[in-house]
């Protein structure tokens, strides 16, 4: 059965179990090639809902907002909207922004009303921004923030891919200046990357800020054995192997692990990954293009390790340097070409 739990300093109850909706969304029109169609995504969402699941991530960036639109029409169809949580994520400025003078209230503004008409909503629980915007001061975001709070078109905000420090300073000042602090922060976080639990899993169990981490299961990695289920994501993901292949000689030893656990307990390695993160977290942000991959999600929320099978687990595990959006997203990159992509959501904006 799913569990609850409250998101951090707010007052929304969330599953704990978020779907991540990146893998919904026309293949033709954003980052990746091999997301799934309209038809599919609302299965998937549907199963997630009668599996308990209240919890939805999505973006702009997500296949140049089809995704935001597939969830939207689908959540309005399967469910009324004050029984589910909504999560939405805004980018940085653009170059072309910039050069016109856009300021990040402005894009803000710009940003969310184009997502409420994307989903079809009046509003979002969760607005989070996607990844630190070195160009912009972070009073200029704080404030354009608070706006959109104050407006009613967000009840709480959220931050992804930061540091501890950046999050501490952006919250430091909300409080200096009575805006909305940032109540999750969804980072990268999973049984072969804990880069996180250097500083920022201590400071968020101090500030009672949730954690949402994103590729819970590694982009598949870490539910099958390695050279098993030659999926559509495996062939042509060239992100997730980015973030991944480098380190895979060390983080097998880590899967064979959980694949052992796995056995033993008579549940899939996707169960005893998921398992050992719902011990650090409030609810990790789950990625389902099949509907076995939301049920066993939801199965996880159930199945209970042993300490010493959690400390088994992660005794193998060695430091691992910065990868995705952590490693390219630092001052002086912006004019690079980056994997993510508002693609046509900022036309005529």
């Amino acid at each position: 059965m799913m569990q609850y739990r409250k998101l951090g300093n707010s007052d929304l109850q969330v599953s704990r179990i978020c779907m991540g909706c990146m893998g919904f969304g026309d293949s033709a029109r954003g980052q990746h090639t091999w997301t799934i169609d309209e038809e599919h995504a609302r299965a998937i969402i549907l199963r997630g809902l009668e599996k308990g699941v209240n919890f939805f991530d999505t973006a702009i960036a997500y296949q140049s907002g089809t995704s935001e639109q597939y969830v939207g029409r689908a959540l309005r169809d399967f469910a009324r909207r004050e029984d589910v949580v909504v999560a939405t994520k805004f980018l940085p400025r653009t170059q072309e922004e910039i050069e016109r003078g856009v300021s990040g209230r402005q894009h803000i503004e710009n940003m969310i009303d184009t997502s409420l008409r994307n989903l079809g909503m009046d509003y979002v629980d969760l607005y989070i921004y996607h990844m630190w915007d070195w160009q912009t001061p972070i009073e200029d975001i704080m404030d354009g923030l608070s706006r959109v709070v104050k407006a009613g078109k967000a009840r709480y905000i959220g931050i992804s891919n930061c540091f501890a420090w950046q999050i501490a300073k952006a919250n430091a000042l909300a409080e200096k200046e009575g805006f909305p602090k940032f109540v999750s922060v969804q980072g990268h976080y999973n049984l072969i990357f804990r880069e996180e639990e250097r500083e920022m899993v201590p400071y968020c169990s101090e500030e009672n800020i949730a954690l949402t981490p994103y590729s819970a299961l590694a982009s598949g990695r870490l539910s099958r054995l390695p050279g098993e289920g030659g999926t559509k994501r495996a062939a042509e993901d060239a992100y997730a192997r980015l973030k991944y292949d480098a380190t895979a000689a060390q983080d097998d030893v880590i899967i064979a692990r959980a694949a052992e656990i796995a056995e033993k307990h008579g549940v899939t390695m996707t169960e005893v990954s998921l398992a050992w993160l719902l011990t650090k977290v409030t609810a990790p942000v789950v990625g389902a293009t099949k509907l076995h991959h939301i049920e066993g999600a939801a199965k996880a929320v159930e199945l209970e390790l042993a300490p010493e099978e959690l400390a088994w687990l992660e005794e193998p595990y060695v430091p691992h340097p910065l990868a995705g959006v952590m490693a390219q997203n630092r001052p002086g990159a912006a004019k690079e070409k980056h994997v993510w992509s508002t693609g046509d959501q900022t036309i005529g904006k």
